[in-house]
């Protein structure tokens, strides 16, 4: 039995779903405002249970081989429809689950998290991170943390402020560092292989097949689109002075600000060969972004 713990997310669900038309057992940790017809009719085991609340921790780790950890706050965060905190939820919550499944005699638990999580930015998410990372390095589970570059679909998109039907684009720094920005079902098919594979690494760090620059994708935008895209510079300097000050105030806006100024700052020495090495062909930024101006007409 596999467990999920995100699964009405798009990353989670992805995998979940994967899982299932391998015909794997899955159960699913989901919270009781959610809904859990999606994962129901795959077949998946529902047991409803939160981060913050580790009691139900406890009864959705009993009977499993493995753990797939993929929640996050920071969209819930940023949507503003959820009062627990990265902290609450990433750090803390993700803490009482890593303990649960170690003590429910869990053999493997998979994390996801982010190259550059210890660049010493200084965000809330970062610090999450590197907390899991650091707890799970010393737990007697098999560990596999799985650091991925930027979704496709997050970044390449309105809701990180690149809005190619707007013509609107900005820029943290330069945009002049190579990243590799990655499909999310890519992701999902990598976390889950390494969930079923005999013997997997205990860090991977993984990417898209194509390195980019942010300035390279917003040229590609507007090629495809016909028309100029107005870009918005932030200076370096501008979205640290905004981490520090949304810190406590606004925890998820200050995680993305990291993620934008973290982007320019650290050129990906990752690339997709995790991806291929399990038989999956990546699909690149420029294809994710043909299919976003198709999408337009």
């Amino acid at each position: 039995m596999i467990l999920v713990v995100g699964a009405t997310g798009d990353l989670g669900g992805r995998v979940a779903r994967l899982l299932r038309s391998e015909g794997q057992a899955v159960r699913c940790l989901v919270r009781q405002s959610s809904d859990d017809t999606g994962l129901r009719e795959l077949g998946a085991e529902v047991v409803r249970g939160d981060l913050t609340a580790p009691a139900s921790l406890k009864a959705a780790c009993q009977d499993l081989d493995t753990v797939i950890a993929t929640a996050t706050a920071i969209s819930r965060r940023l949507a503003g429809t959820s009062p627990a905190t990265i902290r609450a939820v990433d750090e803390q919550g993700m803490s009482s689950l890593v303990n649960a499944a170690e003590a429910a005699g869990v053999r493997r638990f998979v994390y996801m998290s982010f190259p550059g999580a210890d660049a010493a930015i200084g965000t809330p998410l970062e610090r999450a991170k590197l907390a899991i990372e650091r707890l799970l390095a010393s737990s007697a589970m098999q560990t596999v943390i799985v650091r991925s570059d930027a979704f496709q679909e997050v970044h390449l998109a309105p809701t990180a402020r690149f809005d190619m039907a707007a013509g609107k684009a900005t820029v943290i720094g330069k945009g002049d560092t190579k990243r590799r920005w990655v499909a999310t079902e890519d992701v999902a098919a990598l976390l889950s292989a390494v969930a079923l594979e005999p013997d997997p690494p205990a860090l991977i760090e993984v990417g898209g097949p194509e390195p980019l620059t942010k300035n390279e994708a917003i040229s590609i935008a507007a090629e495809l689109t016909h028309h100029r895209m107005k870009v918005q510079h932030m200076p370096r300097r501008v979205a640290r002075l905004a981490i520090r000050l949304l810190d406590r105030r606004n925890d998820a806006l200050a995680s993305a600000f990291g993620a934008g100024l973290l982007e320019d700052l650290q050129e990906a020495t990752w690339d997709d060969q995790p991806l291929r090495q399990r038989g999956i062909n990546p699909k690149p930024a420029s294809d994710f972004l043909r299919e976003q101006a198709r999408k337009m007409t």
